[in-house]
């Protein structure tokens, strides 16, 4: 069989592309797997909430097969993507023409769709997942995501890849963080990946500022960048507050070994697009505790295989909270990455996931 392989590649700046290689590789092993492959039995689309995706989701509607969705969200790939016509139609399509106003207003505020929770609410993946042979997920949230837009639809949930690197010498961890100025015994936690509102920087800037004054040689590692220049201004001041660090998008070797270098990794995703996070596994994986917002996305992980943080009112004192503890007692914290790296281990392998890509692409190919 020969599989048509469309997703963006390194040296793309995207954890698809990373993942979209790894799957790659796996799916080698099988049988001929080409980028853009031509007279192919079956084509895999790996597609996101982003510009990346503009020409292969194009062709996923032209040509359906299989496709991935990493974020079960497409709401502001299509705004980025579409004329205001186009948009609403598109949005009449997804939820009727009742909701024809709605678009309009929606199309008119969308400066605002990185925080409003109604662009949210709107996934649009009506048309995609009707066309698509197959739809795969990553978690239950996407799932129930594609079903709603398209209860027909074949919906397969293969856990999110882990590829082990090969990771940096201890060494070089010992040097990044004295690079950094944060002494081997202080607790360094680390928030990674493009920094957009989603990711509750603001919440976590003000919990560390807290914890930072009972604790002083806690430090906080903000690495990556801003999605916005507005966005990047307004954190400013608190980026400046004693204790926080700032580094810039990180190469694959460079995150590794900053990922190494930290304690514990922050990943907090609200309002989520029911996507599973790349960071959350790498950092898993290595074996460091992860803080993510509690959500169906994250309700595979084992409730000791990490900390969850409940979205909502309470969230920036539910961060804090577990923050201080988990700098308190680094015991407890290097135990929790233990029961994360096994659980890594034990589902999310690269060789019986790509087993499980390659039976889908199996079934849903061309009779």
């Amino acid at each position: 069989m020969k599989v048509a392989y469309y997703a963006p590649l390194p040296p793309a700046r995207t954890g698809v592309a990373d993942y979209a290689a790894a799957l790659l590789g796996e799916l080698r092993r099988h049988g001929t797997v080409e980028p853009h492959a031509r007279h192919a039995d079956i084509a895999l689309y790996h597609l996101g909430n982003n510009s990346l995706h503009r020409e292969i989701y194009a062709r996923a509607l032209a040509e359906p097969g299989v496709i991935v969705l990493h974020d079960a969200l497409l709401h502001h790939f299509l705004l980025g993507s579409l004329t205001r016509e186009a948009y609403i139609e598109e949005f009449v399509y997804n939820y009727g023409e009742w909701h024809r106003e709605l678009a309009a207003s929606l199309w008119q505020a969308r400066a605002s769709s990185g925080f409003d929770n109604r662009y949210f609410e709107f996934p649009m993946l009506k048309h995609i997942a009707e066309r698509a042979r197959a739809v795969v997920v990553h978690n239950p949230a996407a799932a129930r995501m594609v079903y709603k837009h398209a209860p027909a639809a074949p919906v397969i949930e293969i856990p999110h890849l882990f590829a082990p690197p090969t990771l940096p010498a201890d060494w070089e961890a010992i040097r990044m963080r004295a690079d950094l100025g944060v002494p081997q015994h202080a607790f360094l936690f680390g928030v990674f990946g493009y920094l957009r509102e989603s990711k509750r920087l603001f919440g976590v800037l003000r919990a560390f500022s807290r914890l930072r004054r009972i604790n002083s040689e806690t430090h906080l590692l903000v690495a990556g960048p801003f999605v916005s220049r507005d966005l990047e201004r307004a954190a400013g001041p608190l980026l400046a507050a004693p204790g926080i660090l700032r580094l810039p998008y990180l190469a694959e070797r460079d995150f590794w070994c900053t990922a190494l270098a930290v304690d514990a990794c922050i990943n907090l995703r609200y309002p989520a697009a029911g996507e599973t996070s790349g960071i959350a596994i790498r950092m898993m994986g290595i074996g460091k505790p992860v803080l993510l917002t509690e959500g169906a996305e994250n309700s595979r992980y084992p409730p000791t295989a990490c900390l969850r943080i409940e979205p909502g009112p309470a969230e920036e004192e539910a961060l804090f909270s577990h923050m201080l503890l988990l700098a308190a007692r680094k015991e407890c914290a290097r135990e929790i990455g233990r029961r994360a790296s096994s659980h890594i281990a034990e589902r999310h392998q690269a060789s019986p996931i790509g087993q499980r890509y390659w039976e889908t692409l199996c079934a849903f190919r061309a009779q």
